[in-house]
């Protein structure tokens, strides 16, 4: 197995290069399909509210973009029967099968490092992880998964991919690609991705308790944080090094980006492209910054404190540092609202005693 910090050196990478899905810093995935392929996964927004029994051939409205290609566009997937053989591409999809009930299909999990969801870690462990980090087309398909499950931005012909949508769908394997992870995705995509895997595995039933009690725990952070009238600002520093300050704007991330709203969190630079620098950084002067969270987390939040360049900063001097998993902020799942329950608790402690 990996060590931890060689998956949070590969995190960086993977962020630069792997996770295009949602038009981030990587991306160059226009905006302006945003809005069409965001709702390409469902075709309807009450999706989640149907629990009717799957019925067989099933189309579902999905995506897929060309090899090299930046643009995700509708591509339909039609199942004769529930599929049986479930490669999921990272470790929050995996966990997100299992709370469905799906663990007995699923026969590998790429991408399975970080720190996972409490409540399913026993079935996880039993489950065949294919590697921590990233695997490609020829891993993915040696397990003959007949789906393959998961982020959108890892459905490439590339070392780190698992093979193109219209690759896989060509060897006839299926394949569902997180709307949540696409450019345009959201929070309430999370939603509609559980919906439509109730359907495709016929398990309907858990799909929608799943759903409900996401939504009730989402209710309780937002019912709280109604008093506060104001949004803060937050910038994101990919920062695993205490060495190095690493902004990034987050163009196009708008899953992330959503999440941090419903906490009433605003990205002041999410409309600008590319890595940002440490004058762009004081130029935001944002009331919070959120780093990752890793071995160095406390080292790098001292660093920052420390740094003579960045102490005019009012999130520096007022220490409003804060670190989240990697996998909340760039896992596209439902586990981000566990990242957002402990940060707004950390943000509010008076309104969360």
């Amino acid at each position: 197995m990996m060590k931890k910090k060689n998956v949070m050196a590969g995190a960086t990478l993977a962020l630069m290069l792997a996770l295009t899905a949602c038009g981030g810093t990587a991306s160059t995935q226009p905006e302006a399909s945003a809005e069409s392929t965001a709702t390409a996964a469902t075709g309807s927004t009450e999706t989640a509210a149907q629990t009717e029994a799957a019925v067989y051939p099933l189309t579902i409205s999905n995506v897929a973009k060309v090899e090299g290609g930046t643009e995700w566009t509708a591509k339909d997937q039609t199942f004769d029967k529930a599929p049986e053989r479930i490669m999921a591409n990272t470790r929050p999809t995996a966990e997100l099968l299992l709370h469905l009930g799906l663990g007995d299909k699923i026969v590998g999990v790429g991408a399975g490092g970080g720190e996972g969801d409490p409540d399913v870690a026993d079935e996880y462990a039993k489950l065949n992880i294919l590697d921590e980090f990233y695997v490609g087309k020829e891993v993915t398909l040696g397990v003959d998964p007949d789906i393959v499950v998961g982020r959108g931005g890892l459905f490439e012909n590339a070392d780190w991919g698992t093979g193109t949508v219209d690759s896989l769908n060509d060897m006839d394997v299926k394949t569902y690609v997180f709307e949540s992870s696409i450019a345009g995705g959201t929070y309430e995509s999370v939603y509609a991705d559980i919906a439509n895997l109730g359907k495709i595995f016929d398990v309907e039933e858990n799909a929608q308790a799943f759903v409900d009690e996401l939504k009730t725990r989402e209710e309780a952070v937002t019912s709280k944080l109604s008093t506060i009238t104001e949004n803060k600002t937050y910038v994101y520093l990919h920062m695993f090094d205490p060495s190095e300050v690493a902004l990034l704007t987050l163009k196009g991330e708008t899953f992330f980006n959503d999440v941090m709203n419903k906490i009433k969190l605003d990205n002041p630079l999410k409309d600008r492209a590319g890595d940002g620098s440490i004058e762009m950084l004081i130029e935001t002067d944002p009331d919070i910054i959120i780093i990752p969270d890793g071995e160095q987390t406390d080292k790098v939040k001292e660093a920052l404190y420390a740094n003579p360049k960045l102490s005019s900063m009012q999130a520096i001097k007022n220490k409003q540092v804060y670190a989240m998993k990697y996998n909340y902020m760039f896992g596209y799942g439902y586990d981000s609202l566990k990242g957002i329950e402990k940060l707004s608790a950390e943000l509010y402690p008076d309104l969360f005693k």
